[in-house]
């Protein structure tokens, strides 16, 4: 009987002030991530966030002073998930190549995914800045998880050893960057994620060794 009031009279403490903050913060950024992948972000107002959040703009405005701010704490915690997430496959693929790029590009197809082009344009147009962090952040992580695998890759004879593994990952960054841009995938008629899977088969389909080619 104890113990049952004491477990009732603990539930009835409000939660410290900092650990309501931070959950507001991130339901926020749930809520705005969808809305601003999908559709971008300058078509989509503060007024529109606070309504499909249930919030007055007022409480939207006292977690994020602006929406640029907003637009770039949703740039990062994408990343910061996605970072993490590929941090994990790389970790419990290590050591079976086949298996380990596999996983790696279903992860990138899957965040890529979510993205659609208007939010890559107006990352261009409207924040120049944060669309150069998005390529710092993809770059790292795609020399991170990509780099160790094609290394791995080719002390198992997957991959092929007459090209160095750095040159491999030099030419896949910059495939990556030249096709996922805004002017390139309007032109090409390409969404992110189609466009990073057909980067990745040209590429692998290079750096693949011959007896491999059934990957």
């Amino acid at each position: 009987m104890l113990r049952k009031l004491e477990m009732k009279r603990r539930s009835n403490i409000a939660p410290p002030p900092a650990a309501v903050a931070n959950a507001a913060r991130r339901r926020i950024i749930a809520g705005a991530s969808r809305h601003f992948f999908a559709n971008g972000f300058r078509r989509v107002t503060m007024d529109d966030l606070a309504e499909e959040l249930g919030m007055s703009k007022k409480t939207l405005y006292t977690h994020f002073c602006s929406k640029e701010e907003l637009v770039k704490a949703v740039i990062m915690s994408k990343f910061d998930e996605a970072a993490a997430d590929f941090a994990r496959i790389s970790v419990l693929s290590s050591g079976d190549f086949p298996s380990g790029l596999q996983q790696l590009l279903d992860l990138g197809l899957r965040h890529t995914g979510e993205i659609q082009p208007l939010f890559i344009r107006d990352l261009r147009r409207a924040a120049p800045e944060l669309f150069q962090l998005v390529e710092q952040r993809r770059r790292g992580i795609i020399q991170r998880n990509f780099g160790r695998l094609f290394a791995e890759g080719r002390k198992s004879g997957h991959i092929r050893s007459d090209v160095p593994a750095a040159v491999m990952i030099e030419i896949l960054l910059g495939a990556v960057q030249a096709v996922i841009n805004p002017s390139k995938l309007a032109e090409l008629g390409l969404t992110p994620k189609s466009a990073f899977a057909a980067v990745i088969k040209v590429i692998l389909h290079g750096v693949v060794s011959k007896g491999k080619q059934n990957l």
